[in-house]
C-alpha cells in the first residue's frame, strides 16, 4: 500500500548539498500531549504509567553528549529527581549496555531520569523539568535524542559525494523492528495533531539546534509565502475546529 502523498521543500547549498524539509509534517499542528492523552510507546496502552517516549531509556549520540547530560544530572536536587538516590546506587544514571552502547540506566522498566506519577516535584522527565525552572533551554540538559523527538534530520550521501540532509518527522521504522511493535505512536495518531501552532513555531529551537538559524528562516520564509492551501495536509492531522487539553506536565 502507498503511502499518502507528502510536502516537501528543499535547497541547494552553493556546495551542493541538499537540504529536504517535510512541509506536511513541519506545517501541521503536531504537539507533545505528554501528561493529557500520550498513551506510550509500549504494546499496550500505558496512558496511566505515564512515561511518554521514556519507557526504553536514551542511547547517547557521543561521548559530549554523554558528558552534557552527567553535567546536568549533578545539578539536580533530590527535590527534581525522585530516582536521584537510586542513580547513586547503582554506580550513575548512565551506563554500557550488553551491546556496548551508552544508554541511561533503566529503573523499573522506564528511564531513570523519569519521574514517576505522584511525585512531589512532578512527573516527566527530571533533566526537562530542572531546565525550565532553572529558566534554561532543556536542549541544553536533555540527551540529543530526547529533545529531537519527534524530529529526525538524517544525511546521505550519493556516488558524487553529494549529500542530502532531510527534516522530517520521526517515524516507527526510525526505532528499528520494535517500532512496529508499538501499541501507539505519536505522530501516527490524530489526538496529537491538536497544537495552537504549526510544529516549525512549536519546535522552532530544536529545528534551530538540527539545522541552523538561516536555513530554518529560509524555510519559514518559504512557507509563508505560499497559500496554506497549497502545502498538503499531514495525512493524521485532525479535523478543524479540535482543541488541545489544557497541559499540566512538562514534555517527558
Amino acid at each position: 500500500m502507498s503511502r499518502p502523498p507528502r510536502d516537501w521543500v528543499s535547497f541547494e547549498e552553493k556546495d551542493g548539498s541538499v537540504w529536504m524539509f517535510d512541509a506536511s509534517f513541519l506545517c501541521s499542528n503536531w504537539t507533545c500531549i505528554y501528561g493529557r492523552g500520550c498513551k506510550g510507546v509500549l504494546v499496550d496502552d500505558a496512558s496511566e504509567l505515564e512515561q511518554g517516549c521514556c519507557s526504553y531509556g536514551a542511547h547517547f549520540a557521543d561521548a559530549a553528549d554523554r558528558t552534557r547530560v552527567r553535567a546536568a544530572a549533578k545539578r539536580l536536587t533530590k527535590d527534581q529527581w525522585q530516582l536521584k538516590r537510586e542513580a547513586s546506587k547503582l554506580g550513575g544514571p548512565i551506563h554500557k549496555n550488553e551491546d556496548g552502547d551508552w544508554v541511561t540506566r533503566l529503573v523499573d522498566d522506564a528511564c531513570v531520569f523519569l519521574n514517576r506519577p505522584g511525585f512531589e516535584g512532578g512527573s516527566g522527565c527530571a533533566l526537562h523539568r530542572a531546565a525550565l525552572e532553572s529558566a534554561e533551554n532543556f536542549i541544553d540538559w536533555k540527551p540529543e535524542v530526547c529533545w529531537q523527538l519527534p524530529l529526525r534530520l538524517t544525511q546521505s550521501t550519493d556516488e558524487n559525494d553529494r549529500t542530502t540532509h532531510t527534516l522530517r518527522e520521526w517515524q516507527r521504522r526510525d526505532w528499528g523492528e520494535g517500532g512496529q511493535e508499538f501499541h501507539w505512536w505519536c505522530t501516527e495518531s490524530h489526538e496529537a495533531f491538536v497544537g495552537r501552532r504549526p510544529v516549525y513555531e512549536e519546535l522552532k529551537d530544536e529545528i534551530i539546534a538540527l539545522v541552523g538559524k538561516r536555513r530554518y528562516e529560509w524555510f519559514v520564509d518559504h512557507v509563508k509565502s505560499r497559500p496554506r492551501a497549497q502545502i498538503l495536509p499531514h495525512p493524521h492531522r485532525r479535523s478543524p475546529g479540535a482543541q488541545p487539553k489544557k497541559r499540566s506536565e512538562p514534555e517527558a
